[in-house]
């Protein structure tokens, strides 16, 4: 059967975190919002099912529910071939992973930093803060905390973990390419500040699948309804 992915139709968001992988695999799956059948909510609003899930994305695996991000990864990186063979390492990827989580988090804060049930447009001096502090802070200290990851990975340069290609490389890919878009002037520094999350990036675009993928229609556009967002007014040049 086929892993079944649950997202919201029409965003990348965290669920593209869980697609790049399935894709990078080659993976049998199905999006199943994508197909209008409207059972995510059925499986999120359950009054039956023992496990239900906080919140999109999930995953289903046979009877199987697995929530959150870096949980579901942390599964489907085994069973892909995008794991450490290593216990001990699979725990190191895990905490990456989480890693990346608190930042994308904070990345969505910029546009939302008072409250998710207010639009943005009611929130915009506060974003503006936020983000400004997020560009000459908070970009930096992660991005320099990853590059450090790579360059001192001993057991494979241009990998996070580990000697070969993991869920890990993915994700940071999908988060550089978000900062990007959401912060085209904030980034502009990147290559120069990070040659190594700069390999990494072109390393994983350059993977057949992942190629394929990123000109392909499964590939969900960043939007103004996503997590990474492009609003001008709260871009600005890195210092």
């Amino acid at each position: 059967m086929p892993y079944e992915l649950y997202y919201w139709d029409g965003l990348q968001g965290r669920g593209e975190f869980v697609r790049l992988a399935l894709e990078e695999a080659g993976a049998d799956y199905v999006d199943v919002e994508r197909t209008g059948s409207g059972q995510m909510m059925a499986i999120l609003g359950s009054k039956t099912e023992p496990h239900i899930p906080f919140a999109p994305p999930f995953l289903k695996d046979g009877d199987l529910i697995i929530p959150q991000v870096a949980n579901i990864l942390m599964y489907l990186g085994p069973k892909l071939g995008l794991a450490p063979k290593d216990e001990a390492s699979r725990f190191v990827a895990n905490g990456l992973q989480l890693t990346i989580a608190d930042m994308v988090g904070e990345a969505h804060d910029t546009h939302h930093p008072l409250a998710t049930t207010l639009y943005y447009e009611d929130q915009k001096e506060a974003a503006k803060q936020r983000a400004a502090d997020f560009i000459k802070h908070r970009i930096p200290k992660y991005l320099g905390y990853f590059e450090r990851v790579l360059t001192q990975n001993s057991k494979g340069a241009q990998h996070a973990v580990g000697s070969a290609l993991s869920y890990v490389d993915l994700s940071l890919f999908q988060l550089i390419e978000g900062l990007h878009y959401a912060f085209p002037r904030g980034m502009k520094p990147f290559e120069k500040r990070y040659p190594a999350l700069a390999s990494l990036r072109a390393l994983v675009a350059g993977r057949p699948n992942i190629a394929k993928y990123l000109k392909s229609e499964r590939r969900i556009a960043f939007n103004t309804s996503g997590i990474f967002r492009h609003y001008p007014e709260l871009d600005q040049d890195a210092t």
